[in-house]
């Protein structure tokens, strides 16, 4: 039940620009849907929004994942951290197959896979 809520209340959240989409970005971390892949899952609903909203995706190679899991843990007290990484690593190369794939590679480095990057496969 709560989550059910939780997922009404944002998807009603407005998402028209960057500190929109954060700040939905941020509330949907704390709902944590996802049963498996949260970070993976939730990078590419973040990037699906920002392409769709503002014709940006975000080049996740330039995220340092110790800076991203300690902006993302206090993300839900105070936002400006994941903003500021998140918007320094903004990109318009939304049809760039390689920033797409680092950002799946991003995925599985922030959730502690290393075994293969897609580079090489």
């Amino acid at each position: 039940m709560y989550l059910e809520t939780a997922l009404d209340n944002i998807t009603k959240m407005p998402r028209s620009d960057f500190d929109e989409i954060v700040e939905k970005y941020v509330e949907m971390n704390i709902a944590h849907p996802f049963r498996e892949g949260n970070v993976r899952s939730m990078r590419i609903w973040l990037d699906s929004i920002f392409k769709k909203e503002l014709q940006k995706v975000v080049d996740w190679s330039k995220v340092v994942k110790a800076d991203y899991l300690l902006a993302m843990e206090r993300s839900p007290i105070k936002d400006v951290e994941i903003k500021t990484l998140l918007k320094a690593a903004l990109t318009d190369k939304i049809k760039d197959r390689e920033v797409y794939m680092k950002g799946i590679d991003a995925g599985y480095h922030y959730g502690g896979y290393n075994v293969f990057r897609t580079e090489d496969l």
